[in-house]
């Protein structure tokens, strides 16, 4: 890649958080488990909006909102859409990072490299997960689109990364598995590395990374390896 990163901004969720074990959470209620998906994306969709419109919503709440849509046309809940919401929603605490995580990060960390996450989501439910995972103090700080004021893909979400790391956007490696993501980082001037986890074409529509690898092990090792 021909660069080396002062430092490696990680997404979170789906990116490090494997969030799949929600699905569960959805069959506990009744609701099929395929609708996890579809709540995902449309929780992304409507921060998106909002923030398009210049509104900063907070994750849990949009992600709320979306549910009760969601729960209101499925007949076969086993309680009410309130409860059901409420059983969902705390399944996000709960969740551990996919397998190959401590390894890239123990990686990363030993070639001293600074360390941050960028969330769309909540601070204290990743530092949760980072912490019971043993691998908390490989960050130098946990940060969110809800102290920046806007939610990621928006260039104002990647700048407050390099504001709050006292680093310029060009010297910031981002990781994450969406491509959207991927194309707002690349778009604000940051160098991306895409955690390919599903073996999916990569869109055409979106700016190309400049990392790819299957696994965080793969990423670390590219940037890592790559020349200062």
């Amino acid at each position: 890649m021909g660069f080396h990163p002062d430092v490696v901004v990680f997404d979170v969720n789906e990116t490090l958080s494997d969030m799949a074990p929600l699905a569960d959470r959805f069959t506990e209620v009744g609701a099929p488990s395929a609708l996890m998906q579809t709540w995902f994306a449309s929780l992304l969709r409507d921060g998106f909006a909002l923030t398009a419109v210049g509104v900063n919503a907070g994750f849990a709440e949009v992600g709320e909102g979306v549910l009760r849509g969601l729960f209101a046309s499925v007949d076969s809940l086993d309680r009410g859409v309130d409860a059901a919401v409420r059983h969902v929603m705390s399944g996000l605490g709960e969740l551990a990072l996919h397998p190959d995580v401590v390894d890239g990060l123990r990686m990363l960390a030993d070639a001293r490299m600074r360390m941050v996450t960028l969330t769309n989501g909540s601070i204290a439910l990743a530092n949760t997960m980072f912490v019971t995972a043993g691998v908390a103090d490989h960050f130098e700080r946990f940060l969110s689109v809800e102290d920046a004021g806007a939610w990621k893909p928006a260039r104002q979400a990647y700048a407050y990364a390099a504001e709050q790391c006292g680093t310029a956007l060009e010297a910031m490696l981002l990781v994450a598995v969406h491509p959207w993501d991927i194309d707002g980082a690349k778009r604000a001037g940051m160098h991306t590395a895409w955690l390919d986890r599903r073996d999916a074409p990569y869109p055409d529509h979106f700016t190309k990374p400049d990392i790819v690898g299957r696994t965080l092990a793969e990423v670390a090792t590219a940037a890592v390896g790559s020349p200062s």
